[in-house]
C-alpha cells in the first residue's frame, strides 16, 4: 500500500502574507517599480471611501522616495469607537476592519508607521514597526474633532534600489464601479515636499 506524508501546517502571519505575495494586495510584485505608487494609492484610495459610498475629505504628503502621509476626515463607526483597546493587532490600525485592509498592508511593507486617530477632540498616537507598536498609545490634544493621520515609511530593502514614489496619483486608479451611485465632486492636495510643490487632483 502506497504510503502518503502531510507536512505540518503552519500559519502564515499577515505581515508575512504581505510580504510574500505583495501583488495580491497593491497589484504588483515586489520587483516592480510601481510598487511605492501602488502602496500610496491604496491608502488612498481607503481614506477616501467611507462606509456608505460616499467620499471623504483627504489630503497626501510626500515626504521622500518611499515615504508618504494621508490624512482624512474618516470617522470611526460606533463599534470601533467602543474598541479603543488594542484587539487582534494590538495597535490603532485594529480600528481599520479587514474593509479597510490598505493601512495594515501599507504597515506591513513599512520599517516604520505612525498613526494618529482624532475623536471628538481626544487624539490618540502609536508607532508600529511592521504591525508591532513599539510602545503604548499616546494621547493628546486633537487638532480636529476627529480623523485619522497616518505616516508610513516604506521598508528600502523591500522595495528595491531605485525605486520611488512617482510624482502624482492617478484620480481614476481612486475609483470604482460603486463610485458612479455617489460621485465625488471633491479635489484633494498631493503636497510633495521633495520639491515643495502642492497640486490639487480633481475627482
Amino acid at each position: 500500500m502506497e504510503r502518503f506524508t502531510v507536512e505540518r501546517l503552519r500559519v502564515v502571519s499577515f505581515v508575512e502574507h504581505v510580504r510574500r505575495c505583495p501583488a495580491k494586495y497593491f497589484l504588483v510584485d515586489r520587483d516592480s517599480a510601481g510598487l511605492p505608487i501602488e502602496v500610496l494609492q491604496a491608502v488612498a484610495w481607503d481614506a477616501l471611501h467611507r462606509r456608505d459610498g460616499t467620499h471623504g475629505q483627504i489630503s497626501v504628503e510626500i515626504e521622500s522616495d518611499l515615504s508618504f502621509t494621508v490624512e482624512s476626515d474618516q470617522r470611526p463607526s460606533a463599534d470601533e469607537q467602543e474598541e479603543l483597546l488594542p484587539r487582534f493587532f494590538g495597535s490603532l490600525l485594529d480600528m481599520f476592519d479587514m474593509r479597510r485592509w490598505a493601512p495594515s498592508a501599507a504597515a506591513a511593507l513599512s520599517v516604520r508607521t505612525v498613526i494618529e486617530v482624532w475623536l471628538d477632540g481626544h487624539g490618540y498616537r502609536q508607532e508600529l514597526v511592521g504591525m508591532d507598536p513599539t510602545g503604548p498609545r499616546e494621547e493628546f490634544i486633537a487638532p480636529r474633532l476627529f480623523g485619522t493621520r497616518t505616516t508610513f515609511h516604506l521598508d528600502p530593502s523591500f522595495c528595491g534600489q531605485g525605486e520611488a514614489i512617482a510624482w502624482a496619483l492617478r484620480p481614476k486608479e481612486l475609483h470604482g464601479e460603486t463610485c458612479k451611485e455617489h460621485p465625488s465632486l471633491t479635489t484633494f492636495p498631493i503636497r510633495d515636499l521633495r520639491s515643495e510643490t502642492e497640486t490639487p487632483v480633481s475627482e
